[in-house]
């Protein structure tokens, strides 16, 4: 996907993340209504002085279980921005389910934005009967090659596992399985600038090797950071802010949304 945008523009992103969306209206995430909270913190998205972003994107987990209808729901809820949405698989999704039914309309499962002076690549760390996540070798000589090709410019990373440790032991027993593998790709290239991810259902930001990490709060439940096991925390449904600014800088924020 191309964005219509020169070198001198920032890029203005939104990531929504972790929307758990059901197939039955009436099912609940911990007691809270996933559909509602997304509307909520989309509708709040709306009124932040960034908004429309050039892009939206959408870090995993969209559905809570990966049937089609609640893939038709993630699709009325989000086909209504008339900005384009780029989705990529969590450990709660089907990637061949996404691949049907979200590639219409403003929304697609595209792997590659480019815009202005930054590329954007997603990541598919979807692993077959797990919660953690795996790159295998297929997914990693495809970022490898994406990157070599980027002649100029700077490149932002998305995917839904974390790669590093979070502190909070049973989210990091669920994490990306093999972030070395990752990393040495990631380590020969000093274009890139930021990986940003979700499952996490919480903030996290920190450095490596000159490299922006983010970690990106849910649009439903968020779960309280540096816990042993799960503990809901009361925070509201976020998204994140991020520009992406034509000399390299990347400028970010979350946003809650005032729950009424």
């Amino acid at each position: 996907m191309h964005l219509p945008v020169d070198t001198k523009t920032t890029i203005k992103l939104v990531q929504f993340t972790d929307t758990h969306i059901f197939a039955d209206p009436d099912e609940r995430f911990d007691g809270v209504d996933t559909a509602a909270t997304l509307k909520r913190i989309i509708e709040f998205a709306g009124t932040e002085e960034d908004w429309p972003p050039h892009l939206a994107l959408v870090t995993g987990d969209l559905v809570h279980d990966p049937v089609t209808k609640a893939y038709q729901r993630f699709y009325s809820l989000f086909g209504e921005l008339e900005v384009p949405v780029c989705c990529l698989p969590g450990n709660h999704d089907d990637p061949d389910c996404m691949d049907a039914h979200l590639n219409s309309g403003t929304i697609s499962t595209t792997k590659i934005i480019t815009a202005g002076n930054w590329r954007i690549l997603l990541l598919n760390t979807w692993m077959r009967g797990t919660h953690a996540g795996h790159l295998p070798e297929e997914e990693l000589n495809w970022l490898d090659t994406m990157l070599k090709k980027q002649s100029q410019g700077y490149a932002l990373i998305c995917l839904h596992h974390p790669p590093v440790s979070i502190a909070s032991p049973w989210m990091d027993a669920m994490a990306l399985d093999n972030p070395d593998d990752l990393f040495t790709v990631l380590d020969r290239y000093q274009h890139v600038k930021g990986l940003v991810w979700g499952h996490i259902h919480q903030e996290y930001t920190a450095q490596r090797k000159g490299v922006a990490l983010y970690g990106t709060p849910s649009t439903c439940v968020q779960f309280t950071p540096h816990a042993d096991r799960y503990r809901r925390d009361d925070l509201a449904p976020a998204c994140r802010w991020l520009q992406l600014g034509p000399g390299n800088e990347i400028n970010t924020w979350v946003s809650y949304a005032d729950m009424e």
